[in-house]
């Protein structure tokens, strides 16, 4: 058995002057605002994890019920031998679990992260000594360009594109129209059979959303309260936590889930020479998490470039892994 070894491409350093820039665009924009990027230093992506695991989330065990009950079926769309490109890969379990039943021919963990793949690939590596790896640091919200030779590698495969976990959500509709268009391009360029599977969180009851995102345990209030920490250290703001208050609330005309962050009393922050006030009650945006149905969002599908479409849903229909080719 030949053992291989990861390779690793960086094509996204963001300048500390441009995260600067940004953060402060949000925070003294009329209504603040903030990406949910900032939500993932080491505390945060510690506590998502723990919220994975508390029993009003959801969408983590029940994709993972669809993936147990529609193995055979959803195996059979994945291409042998394909370039498997996991978008937001994270800690590649979820691709992993995968391998044993349809190898890759060559596997491309995508995350904004080089620094955290590289340290996963290895480790994956050993597990599956065979599989080609390749780990690229990339913001593949806005551009899914590769360097020359891993794209002439990409497009000598079907491309199969996966991004589980609902992340799409965060995506406005016009956002995640682009996103899937570049996906659709990118899957024509490679060889027959390329496709994408995806998870969606589907449109529910406010009460049973609403609690995904504000559980009892105050672990979501802790994950969303911890990007104020976060902005202290790439700004240099002294935002006290203990100012603010988590809120999640489903907007049912934008079909979206928001979060903020609301001022507990009159307060002003302030980074370097500039200060923002907020009054008592007033917000920061942290996050949307929109929530499709079938209908619309094989339209979006279809819209992007795909022709083929399936979906696969949990017997309460919270959840979809949709193909789409």
């Amino acid at each position: 058995m030949t053992q291989q070894t990861p390779s690793f491409y960086q094509t996204f350093d963001l300048d500390p002057r441009v995260v600067a820039a940004e953060l402060e665009r949000g925070l003294t924009a009329a209504d603040a605002h903030c990406s949910p990027k900032y939500f993932y230093n080491a505390l945060g992506s510690t506590l998502f994890e723990a919220i994975t695991h508390l029993p009003e989330y959801y969408p983590t065990r029940t994709e993972a019920s669809i993936f147990a009950q529609y193995e055979a079926e959803i195996h059979q769309h994945i291409p042998q031998q394909a370039a498997w490109l996991d978008l937001g890969a994270g800690s590649c379990q979820k691709a992993a679990s995968l391998f044993s039943r349809t190898p890759p021919g060559v596997y491309v963990a995508v995350d904004i992260s080089l620094d955290y793949l590289t340290d996963t690939l290895i480790n994956l590596q050993r597990s599956h000594p065979s599989v080609k790896m390749v780990g690229v640091g990339m913001d593949f919200s806005s551009s899914l360009n590769f360097p020359a030779a891993l794209a002439t590698q990409l497009t000598q495969h079907p491309i199969f594109a996966f991004y589980p976990g609902s992340s799409l959500g965060n995506f406005t509709p016009s956002e995640a129209l682009g996103f899937l268009s570049r996906i659709a391009s990118l899957c024509q360029q490679g060889q027959t059979g390329s496709g994408l599977l995806i998870g969606i969180d589907l449109v529910k009851s406010s009460e049973v959303l609403e609690r995904a995102y504000d559980d009892d345990l105050g672990v979501t209030a802790a994950f969303n309260l911890n990007v104020l920490r976060h902005i202290n250290t790439l700004l240099g703001a002294d935002f006290d936590v203990r100012d603010w208050q988590h809120k999640a609330l489903f907007n049912v005309a934008e079909s979206r889930i928001e979060m903020h962050l609301l001022a507990r009393h009159d307060v002003t922050v302030r980074w370097g020479e500039r200060s923002r006030a907020f009054q008592a009650g007033e917000g920061i945006h942290t996050e949307n998490s929109y929530k499709w149905t079938i209908p619309s969002f094989t339209a979006l599908l279809k819209q992007a470039g795909f022709s083929q479409t399936q979906c696969w849903t949990d017997a309460k229909a919270q959840y979809a892994l949709c193909w789409a080719s």
